[in-house]
């Protein structure tokens, strides 16, 4: 008895001891931590996208409040909580345009010449460390999903083996962009309407037999307004720093309907969708 009661006792002590310890060492090495950061994090969406390129939220917004970061670094938020921070910062906020990602190609399962067939992880990223998916194509769309995936906001749709964007869905994260392995995804500002829905750097004549809906570089857009679009090799690009308005699309003609408004590009995936089964 006298033994199991010492015992109890000596364990007592060592606890006690233990607690004295550890409560000495977390005050002697505590790290203070600005209170502004939980304040910061609270008013940030709680997203954790990664899309303002730091680990989360909570890095975020110690970085907002340590100077390193701006109050509206975060795509996800809202112009008036980007305010809410910068007014309990006592920040000044520069403006900056809202942008959206869009998917540059018009390769459907229905504008698309197949290859051989792909059995394997249904992953744009496994793919093209193998044949690159079943479409002749290698600069467009495996279709996949892996962008799709990527998005947490719902924003991406796989329609007849090509990713959409969803503009009105999109906060501009960049997740989508970073998930491509081919980088045909790209951010561009809100403001921009027209797209060239091509991301193929082959010779118009190779393009033309891998997909319908490629662009083949005849440079309709660019003779109707020069200073909107980019000639680079056989690859024609719309400047988004001063980027062409709608009127281009019925001004230019395009001969191979690549030359669109995201909706008007949903809209025409959709039909294609449509024409292939009236077809079956």
């Amino acid at each position: 008895m006298d033994t199991i009661i010492l015992s109890i006792i000596v364990v007592a002590v060592i606890g006690l001891l233990l607690g004295i310890c550890i409560a000495v060492a977390a005050k002697k090495f505590a790290v203070e931590v600005d209170p502004r950061i939980d304040e910061v994090t609270g008013m940030l969406p709680g997203a954790n996208c990664g899309g303002c390129g730091f680990a989360g939220c909570s890095d975020l917004a110690k970085n907002i409040v340590e100077g390193n970061a701006p109050a509206n670094k975060c795509p996800v938020c809202t112009p008036e909580a980007v305010c809410r921070i910068a007014e309990f910062l006592g920040q000044k906020v520069e403006e900056s345009e809202k942008k959206v990602a869009v998917v540059l190609c018009s390769g459907t399962l229905s504008h698309s010449k197949m290859g051989a067939k792909y059995n394997g992880v249904l992953d744009c990223r496994s793919a093209v460390q193998l044949n690159g998916g079943s479409k002749d194509c290698r600069f467009g769309c495996i279709g996949f999903g892996t962008c799709a995936h990527a998005c947490k906001f719902g924003a991406i749709e796989v329609i007849d083996g090509l990713a959409v964007v969803h503009p009105e869905l999109c906060v501009g994260c960049g997740q989508c962009a970073e998930a491509c392995p081919r980088k045909l995804i790209k951010l561009v500002p809100a403001s921009a309407r027209v797209h060239i829905y091509c991301n193929s750097l082959e010779k118009p004549a190779l393009r033309m037999k891998k997909c319908t809906g490629s662009c083949i570089a005849c440079s309709k857009c660019v003779k109707v307004e020069p200073d909107k679009f980019n000639v680079q090799g056989f690859m024609v690009r719309a400047i988004y720093t001063n980027p062409p308005d709608e009127s281009v699309i019925e001004k230019a003609q395009c001969p191979r309907k690549c030359l669109l408004t995201p909706e008007q590009h949903l809209q025409a995936v959709r039909d294609g969708i449509k024409k292939k089964e009236g077809a079956a």
